[in-house]
């Protein structure tokens, strides 16, 4: 039995595969292509020749991607979304869509509705749900949307009348027509709840299209076995079902899986981890063998949203990043990156562009392309380079510390050679030598996970009792993914007070994770 897992990232696609007992037996590093689907296709017929295992033996495989990302930044290959909110006549003064980009709102199509219905923060309904008016609206819809995306004020309290609009469209519009529930996917705050839901439903072609390339790459070499799993932003998998009704909470995976890679190389649960590229940098916080979440609200895209997303700094510094020297002598580096072409555009390999890989080869801290080509660099130039990759590498980890004194750090990533050898405000520096396909591990590695989030009022139902509800259903979440109902744990449990609701009023959020069925 073995696993396999992919990881596309913006210069490379990474492949390993994992034996029984979760060690690496075989990795390689491919370049991404413009179409992902081909890098990917590469990526799986290079490993399974370099390691000559039986496809057929391969029993899981796993996938990291950015298409959801990219559709949102590219604004291509998305679906028409419809939006129902629940909450006239209180929130008629910010419509749906308010601050989007006018682009990304004319791709979506720009349809929205303000019905009745609602929440008030105590429980109590601002007005009633009017089927009927709902019913109309969607007919009207009929043929001008592809997705419906259902929004109800206060929904983390009682989520009935979503549940009731997607029930509704369901007759009205036909199963065909995914409906998006705001209470399953964005926290507290009315707008960017609704901007991620709109998100959300928007994705459901790119991620059919992503699932079919990748079930397809898989099929057509043999891996004809395998349950196929996608990679979620916190550090766990989900099911292609799964992913089908939640793409959104593909996009920040990238970044999670060399966290859970890096964890792993490392045997450590608490520490940073600096993953550099050959385009940029990404750090972020390791906490009992997860990433760190982000709190605070996330742009994707141009558009503010608040689903969940790992704490993550992304800086323009990596193996590709091309060094500047101005007419004063002030040297920089990056953010402009050669990408994929390093391999023909640095000097090291006989290109004319100096890069960070030339300036950590003609130092003497990599052995790769011809050092020989580096002794053309000036060595003041490459003095200021590397001093001024220090700065950059620990003003990063400065950013992400929580505490004034020195953390371990976990390096990883293709373009870890670029790092000095000591960094000021570290007290350990982990590294492997398989380091440069961190991340494609850490999706290999992967287990199923559970996430549940609602806001309780302790005054109507005791406190254990709200733990134990909002724990059942996280494990319910995870054994939709994937997950063994026998085998899941709770991993993180967060509870925080609203001081300005009444009845004690506390959001609770649970995770969970378990292992594949």
């Amino acid at each position: 039995m073995y696993r396999l897992g992919i990881d596309v990232g913006g210069t490379n696609t990474d492949a390993v595969i994992l034996d029984g007992q979760s060690n690496v037996v075989d990795s390689v590093k491919t370049h991404t292509t413009v179409d992902i689907e081909t890098g990917i296709f590469n990526a799986i017929k290079a490993v399974l020749k370099s390691s000559q295992i039986d496809p057929t033996q391969i029993t899981q495989a796993m996938l990291g991607t950015t298409q959801a990302t990219n559709a949102i930044v590219e604004r291509k290959n998305l679906a028409k979304v419809g939006v129902i909110r629940l909450g006239y006549p209180a929130t008629a003064s910010i419509v749906p869509y308010s601050e989007w980009p006018t682009d990304m709102t004319t791709a979506l199509s720009g349809q929205y509705e303000l019905v009745t219905g609602g929440y008030e923060f105590d429980g109590d309904p601002i007005s009633c749900i009017d089927e009927i008016q709902i019913r109309k609206v969607l007919q009207q819809w009929r043929g001008k949307i592809e997705a419906v995306a259902a929004v109800g004020v206060f929904s983390a309290l009682n989520n009935d009348q979503e549940q009731l609009v997607a029930k509704i469209s369901t007759e009205v519009l036909g199963p065909e027509v995914p409906v998006s529930l705001s209470s399953r996917i964005g926290s507290i705050g009315l707008l960017p709840r609704e901007n991620a839901t709109i998100l959300n439903a928007a994705l459901f072609k790119v991620i059919n299209r992503v699932t079919n390339g990748f079930s397809h790459a898989l099929f057509n070499q043999g891996v004809s076995q395998a349950d196929v799993y996608l990679c979620q932003n916190d550090g766990t998998l989900m099911s292609l079902d799964f992913a089908a009704k939640y793409p959104i909470l593909t996009i920040g995976s990238g970044p999670t899986n060399s966290i859970r890679g890096a964890a792993y190389l490392a045997k450590q649960k608490n520490a940073l981890v600096l993953d550099i590229g050959g385009t940029t940098t990404d750090l972020g916080v390791l906490v009992k063998g997860f990433p760190r979440e982000s709190s605070k609200a996330v742009t994707v895209g141009g558009i503010q949203t608040n689903f969940r997303m790992p704490d993550i700094l992304s800086i323009g510094l990596g193996g590709g990043s091309i060094v500047h020297q101005d007419a004063n002598g002030q040297v920089t580096v990056g953010p402009d990156s050669v990408g994929y072409e390093i391999t023909d555009r640095a000097i090291c390999f006989g290109g004319d562009t100096i890069t960070a890989t030339d300036i950590a080869v003609k130092m003497g801290q990599a052995a790769i392309g011809d050092p020989a080509l580096t002794t053309t660099i000036d060595d003041n130039l490459v003095l200021k380079a590397a001093t001024k990759i220090k700065q950059m590498l620990e003003d990063a980890i400065d950013k992400m510390k929580t505490s004034s004194g020195d953390v371990d750090l976990i390096l990883v990533g293709g373009g870890s050679i670029i790092a000095p050898e000591t960094i000021n405000g570290v007290s350990h520096c982990f590294t492997s030598p398989i380091g440069g396909v961190a991340n494609a591990i850490g999706a290999t590695i992967a287990q199923i996970g559970g996430q549940f989030e609602k806001v309780y009022q302790y005054d109507k139902i005791d406190r254990q009792s709200a733990l134990t509800d909002a724990t059942e259903l996280a494990k319910k979440q995870a054994i939709a993914a994937g997950a063994q109902d026998d085998n899941i744990e709770v991993v993180e449990v967060e509870e925080i007070p609203l001081a300005y609701a009444p009845g004690d009023t506390t959001r609770v959020k649970v995770k969970v994770v378990g292992t594949l069925s």
